[in-house]
């Protein structure tokens, strides 16, 4: 039995190769990248901002903040993405969200369970609206937080944030009206998940913040002692408006 597994495994491969998730060219095993799409994939660490992780440039030491944290500090405890947003980074949670490629989501949890901020006692993830998730049949923050839990046994709470206003969609919005439209969709529905607990908020990407913003308020008026932000990949550029 064991030999006819193995045979019938083989044949798999044969047939459906493993594949690239950022272009699709066969490779050699599960999740990894081409040496091109890799290439083209910018890794970030714990050398940037403290509190963004905007990269910063010389020798800073310690923990340093970046100028516009130290003119506003920010309410989150930090943001952690895996990658800086790009073309392949940006072309994974397409092929997720559009193109239904569930397994993508393990691809992406990996790096990203590496960025994890120490003392962290909840994962939880971005919530979607029923419709929206209606339509889709998963929620992607939800694939990420099951995937960085099982590599970090961190716990997920999936039901403790959720969304009830319907938002159009962000894309082509300035960042003021993206901050506008989110401002009072999310609440938390479970607040004794949250309480007293320093909290991991999950996404794909960053951009200008104004998502995460909200669901970060959200939980800290539901009493969390902290709330930071993990991700696969966030912008870089600053935008002031």
């Amino acid at each position: 039995m064991a030999r006819a597994g193995a045979i019938v495994a083989g044949i798999v491969r044969w047939a459906l190769p493993p594949r690239c998730p950022g272009c699709a060219e066969p490779v050699e095993a599960d999740h990894r990248f081409c040496a091109q799409c890799w290439g083209q994939l910018r890794f970030l660490d714990d050398g940037g901002c403290a509190r963004c992780g905007i990269p910063l440039g010389g020798d800073a030491v310690g923990e340093p903040w970046c100028g516009p944290c130290m003119a506003r500090p920010p309410r989150h405890a930090g943001i952690y993405a895996a990658v800086a947003y790009g073309p392949i980074a940006r072309e994974l949670p397409i092929r997720l969200k559009h193109g239904g490629r569930i397994g993508v989501a393990e691809t992406m949890a990996g790096p990203m369970a590496r960025r994890l901020p120490p003392g962290v006692d909840l994962l939880v993830p971005v919530p979607l609206h029923r419709w929206r998730l209606w339509r889709r049949g998963f929620n992607q923050a939800v694939l990420l937080s099951e995937g960085v839990a099982r590599r970090t046994g961190v716990p997920m709470a999936r039901g403790a944030l959720e969304r009830v206003k319907a938002t159009p969609l962000l894309r082509g919005l300035s960042p003021r009206q993206r901050r506008a439209a989110v401002t009072t969709a999310f609440r938390v529905a479970q607040p004794e998940l949250v309480r007293g607990r320093h909290v991991v908020l999950v996404d794909d990407v960053y951009t200008t913040g104004a998502t995460a913003g909200a669901c970060v308020a959200a939980l800290l008026r539901a009493g969390a002692a902290s709330v930071a932000i993990l991700c696969w990949a966030r912008v870089i550029e600053r935008s002031d408006d």
